[in-house]
C-alpha cells in the first residue's frame, strides 16, 4: 500500500512538470516551465544537428520579435485582431526584441522546413508569454493562439526571410565598423612610415623603389573600398516580402497588410525596408543573400592577402625578409626557444578560408531552391551570420593585436634600398631601356654602384642623375 501511494505521488509530480499540447501528429509532453510549445518540441526531436540554437544568434531573435511586432500592429490597425490580444502580443514581442527570452529559442539552426521550426518557436514563445500577461496558464491556446493570433496573416515563407534580412543588416553594421576601423589603422601606419624607403616587389622579385608608407596606404585603400560594397549589399537586403504569406499571393492576409506591416517594421527597426514589387518573385529569390555572400568572400580574401603580405614581410627575423616587426603575441614553439609566429594574421587567413567555404554553401543552397520557395534559407542564414561574426571579431583582433603595434626595421630597409639595382628603372627616361639594363647587369656583377656606372655611360649629367635617384 505504501509503495503504491509513493508511485502515485511520483506520477503526479512528473505530470505537474509537463503540460500536454496537441498538433496534427498527436499529443506531446512539453516542459511546464518553458514558453515554447509542441511544434518546438517536435523540432528538438527532429533536428539535433549543429548543437547551435537559434537563440545564439541575437540579431535573428531580435529580428523575429520585430517582424512579429510589426505584424500584430498592422493586424490591429486593419481591424483583424482585437486590442486586448494585440496589446499583450506586442508587449511579448518587445521582450523578444530586448533579449529577455533568448533562452527560449531552442531549435537547432540547421533544420528542414524552410525555417518553419524557427517561426513556430517564435509564435509559441510570444503566445505563451502573452497568455501569461493576460493571466492565463501557458498552453491556454483557446484564449490566444500561436497560429491564429501571433501568426495572423503570416507564413514562415515571408516572416523568416524578412527576419533573416534584418538580422544580416544588423551584422553588416558591425562588420562595416570593423572594416572601417581596420582601414583607419592601416592609414595611421601609412603616415607613420611615409618616409621609410623600401623596394617594391613583383612576383617576389625586386621591382622599383617605394616607401613603406605607400605600401600601408595601399592596404588602407584595399580595405576601405569594401565599405561601398557592404553598403550595396545592405541596400539589397532592405527589400522584403512580408505580406507575401505562403508563395507571394498574400493568401490569409487582408488588403493593405503588406505595406502596413512594412511601415511598422521601418518604425520599429529604423531600417528603410521596402515591400518588393513582385511578392511571388521575392518569396523564392535568394539573390540578395548570394550578393552578400560574394561581398563577404571578396572582403575576406582581400584582407587575407594583406595578412599573407604581413607574414612574408615579417619573416625571419634573421633568415627572412625582416622588413616589419609584428607584435609578439605568444611563444611560437614548444621546442624551438625564442620562436614567435605571426599568429594573428594566421587566424585571419583561417577565417577567410571559412568565409570562402561558406560562400559555396550559400551558392548551392540558393541554386537548390525549387519553384515558389527556397527551402534552404536556414543554412544560408546561419552560415552568413556566423562568418560575419567571425570576420568582425577577426578584423578587430587584427587591428588591435597586430596592425596597431607594427614596427618597421628602418636600418635594414635603408641598407637594402641604398644598394638595390631596382633604382636603375628611374634612369630609363634618360638612358633608355637597353643602356639602363647594361648598368643594372654591371651592378649585379659587382662592378660598381648605380651612380658611378650610370655616370660612366656619359649619357647623363650628375645633377640629373641625383635628381632621378632621389639624392638631390
Amino acid at each position: 500500500m505504501d509503495r503504491g501511494r509513493r508511485l502515485r505521488r511520483s506520477s503526479t509530480a512528473m505530470t505537474s512538470q509537463v503540460r500536454v499540447e496537441r498538433d496534427l501528429i498527436g499529443t506531446q509532453d512539453v516542459p511546464a516551465t518553458v514558453y515554447w510549445g509542441v511544434h518546438t518540441a517536435r523540432a528538438l526531436q527532429n533536428f539535433q544537428i549543429s548543437g547551435v540554437a537559434v537563440g545564439s544568434h541575437r540579431p535573428l531573435v531580435a529580428a523575429l520579435g520585430a517582424v512579429k511586432q510589426a505584424a500584430v500592429r498592422a493586424n490591429r490597425d486593419l481591424g483583424v485582431l482585437d486590442g486586448e490580444r494585440a496589446t499583450v502580443i506586442d508587449r511579448a514581442c518587445q521582450e523578444v526584441i530586448d533579449g529577455h527570452l533568448d533562452g527560449e529559442f531552442v531549435v537547432d539552426v540547421v533544420q528542414g522546413g524552410a525555417g518553419t521550426s524557427t517561426n513556430m518557436n517564435a509564435n509559441e514563445v510570444i503566445a505563451n508569454r502573452a497568455l501569461e500577461l493576460l493571466g492565463y496558464p501557458r498552453g491556454s491556446y483557446d484564449k490566444l493562439h500561436p497560429n491564429d493570433h501571433v501568426n495572423r496573416g503570416q507564413s514562415t515563407n515571408d516572416v523568416y526571410p524578412t527576419a533573416v534580412k534584418l538580422a544580416l543588416i544588423t551584422a553588416l553594421g558591425e562588420l562595416a565598423e570593423a572594416v572601417g576601423a581596420l582601414a583607419d589603422a592601416f592609414g595611421v601606419k601609412a603616415e607613420e612610415f611615409a618616409d621609410v624607403p623600401k623596394i617594391g616587389r613583383t612576383q617576389l622579385q625586386d621591382a622599383v623603389p617605394m616607401t613603406v608608407g605607400q605600401e600601408f596606404g595601399a592596404w588602407r585603400s584595399t580595405v576601405e573600398e569594401e565599405l561601398a560594397r557592404i553598403a550595396e549589399a545592405r541596400r539589397l537586403l532592405c527589400e522584403i516580402n512580408l505580406g507575401a504569406t505562403a508563395i507571394g499571393t498574400g493568401i490569409t492576409s487582408v488588403i493593405g497588410y503588406p505595406h502596413a506591416a512594412a511601415d511598422h517594421l521601418r518604425e520599429i527597426t529604423g531600417v528603410p525596408v521596402v515591400t518588393a514589387t513582385d511578392l511571388v518573385e521575392a518569396t523564392s529569390d535568394t539573390g540578395s543573400f548570394l550578393h552578400l555572400s560574394a561581398t563577404l568572400r571578396r572582403t575576406a580574401v582581400k584582407v587575407s592577402k594583406i595578412c599573407n603580405d604581413l607574414r612574408l614581410l615579417s619573416s625571419g627575423p634573421q633568415a627572412g625578409l625582416g622588413e616589419l616587426r609584428l607584435p609578439a603575441r605568444q611563444a611560437g614553439s614548444s621546442i624551438m626557444p625564442g620562436k614567435v609566429n605571426p599568429v594573428i594574421p594566421e587566424m585571419v587567413n583561417q577565417v577567410a578560408f571559412a568565409v570562402i567555404g561558406n560562400d559555396l554553401t550559400v551558392t548551392l543552397a540558393a541554386e537548390g531552391g525549387q519553384l515558389q520557395l527556397n527551402a534552404f534559407e536556414p543554412i544560408i542564414c546561419h552560415g552568413l551570420l556566423q562568418v560575419m561574426g567571425w570576420m568582425s571579431r577577426a578584423f578587430d583582433t587584427l587591428r588591435t593585436h597586430c596592425v596597431d603595434g607594427i614596427e618597421v626595421n628602418r636600418d635594414h630597409l635603408q641598407e637594402i634600398s641604398a644598394r638595390s639595382v631596382s633604382v636603375v628603372t628611374a634612369l630609363i627616361p634618360v638612358l633608355g631601356y637597353a643602356r639602363a639594363s647594361q648598368v643594372a647587369a654591371a651592378v649585379l656583377d659587382g662592378r660598381g654602384g648605380v651612380r658611378d656606372l650610370a655616370l660612366a655611360t656619359g649619357s647623363i649629367a650628375a645633377t640629373d642623375l641625383d635628381r632621378l635617384l632621389g639624392h638631390g
